[in-house]
């Protein structure tokens, strides 16, 4: 096994030689022989233990072991303690996901605060075929279905072509010591339920399961490989970026085989997860939307308009600027210079009387019974038909600013349109104020 993993890390992960290292240990059985092989091959290895205080003086005795381990092999171990019950409790979760959610979370912060260049960790074969029907039972889309990746972001897995038996047989074999972790024998757990009463019957009904099951996974991932150029081709005629937000077009998705199918795909990213309501929007009314946690997906018009959700409210955040302020940058970036002339008019910059300014000026987003006098038009305008005679979305419009005088009146609603009160009457006192 010791050349087999040598030969696999030379020719799958060819970067890891010469690379800071930081195994995630348990003291089990998998990431004892992970570390004893990459200690042996005479990698840069540091260990990271969690002690997760799940089984009581035995958690503690898992956290002893690793550091004697570190030091019987001369290399520095790091080593933190959750209250994962607690937590999981306080988060609404499982506590398997809540101490998933930790681990991984503090080996990143390890990992950047200590400048290792990858994360190990121990997962093997049957690892990849329980997560595989842990997926299937709780339904997923393709994505579940394509495995562990070998390689994800700084995490790298070296042992997944590896099966539990090859592993035992190795440390058997070389009289490695590890820490039996006694709750893997129950089958409290979903996962243990699948590795204790389903998986030998599995390897019963055929002796090669995992051989088989990694030739499934190969097949999964080359069609899922397709599904992605596919996306990546169609997304070209169907969305675009447009003033901070992603537009689809309505009439391209309808063309599609199945919308509902590609809206998925496009979208998945974004933790949308009511795919039926994201297909609804298509045929609803212009001004419906749907939220998940990060994102707000708008139908208007001709397009579904996907933008991050503001968490904040600033709709009420005043802020003020200054006289003889040459600029800002928040919240957005406006550049006030006195000139002697004016260049042609354009949407980023605007030129307004010194004198008619009261100061202090402020940006703010627009409210409802706003109105303004739009240059070049006769009298006063609300600025809420002014944004519908410009087909603004409901996102656009959230996301305008304006810019008022001291008195609350609106010099220009930015990168739009100037209020005709502060336009230049004369060739004296002329500041331009322009936008990024």
């Amino acid at each position: 096994m010791l050349e087999k993993i040598s030969n696999i890390i030379s020719n799958t992960f060819p970067f890891l030689k010469e690379k800071r290292l930081l195994i995630a240990i348990s003291g089990g059985l998998d990431s004892v022989v992970l570390t004893r092989l990459l200690s042996t091959l005479k990698f840069d290895i540091t260990l990271a233990h969690c002690n997760f205080n799940l089984r009581g003086i035995e958690s503690n005795l898992d956290a002893i072991f690793v550091e004697e381990l570190a030091k019987e092999l001369a290399v520095k171990c790091f080593s933190t303690s959750f209250k994962t019950e607690k937590l999981a409790k306080e988060k609404k979760e499982s506590t398997q996901i809540a101490a998933r959610n930790l681990r991984y979370h503090w080996f990143q912060e390890i990992s950047a605060r200590h400048h290792f260049d990858y994360i190990l960790t121990a997962h093997h074969a049957d690892d990849n075929l329980e997560t595989f029907l842990i997926n299937l039972t709780r339904g997923t889309g393709l994505a579940g279905f394509t495995g562990i990746p070998p390689v994800h972001g700084n995490v790298i897995r070296p042992l997944l072509q590896f099966s539990r038996e090859e592993i035992l047989h190795f440390a058997k074999e070389n009289n490695i010591c590890w820490r039996e972790d006694q709750s893997n024998a129950s089958t409290k757990y979903l996962r243990n339920k699948i590795r204790h009463k389903i998986l030998p019957v599995l390897k019963d009904i055929n002796p090669n399961m995992l051989a088989s099951f990694s030739k499934t996974l190969e097949n999964l991932q080359e069609s899922a490989q397709i599904i992605s150029d596919r996306i990546e081709e169609t997304s070209l005629k169907i969305c675009f970026e447009e003033n901070g937000v992603t537009k689809f077009k309505i009439s391209e998705i309808l063309k599609l085989s199945n919308p509902k199918a590609y809206l998925f795909q496009f979208l998945k990213a974004y933790h949308f997860s009511e795919f039926k309501d994201v297909y609804n929007l298509l045929s609803a009314q212009s001004g419906k939307h749907i939220l998940s946690s990060t994102h707000v997906l708008l139908k208007d018009r001709e397009f579904l308009i996907l933008s991050e959700r503001k968490l904040s409210n600033s709709s009420d955040t005043l802020f003020q600027i200054l006289e003889d302020t040459p600029k800002i940058t928040n919240p957005i970036h406006l550049n006030f210079e006195e000139v002697t002339e004016q260049s042609a008019p354009d949407k980023k910059s605007i030129y307004v009387s010194k004198k008619s300014l009261k100061f202090p000026l402020i940006v703010r987003k627009w409210k409802n019974g706003d109105y303004f006098y739009p240059l070049g038009m006769q009298g006063k305008k609300k600025l809420s038909k002014y944004f519908k005679d410009e087909k603004l979305s409901l996102i656009e419009k959230q996301n305008q600013w304006l810019l008022c005088d001291a008195n609350d009146a609106i010099i220009w609603i930015i990168g739009m349109r100037k209020d005709n009160r502060f336009d230049v009457r004369s060739n004296t006192g002329i500041i331009e104020i322009s936008s990024q």
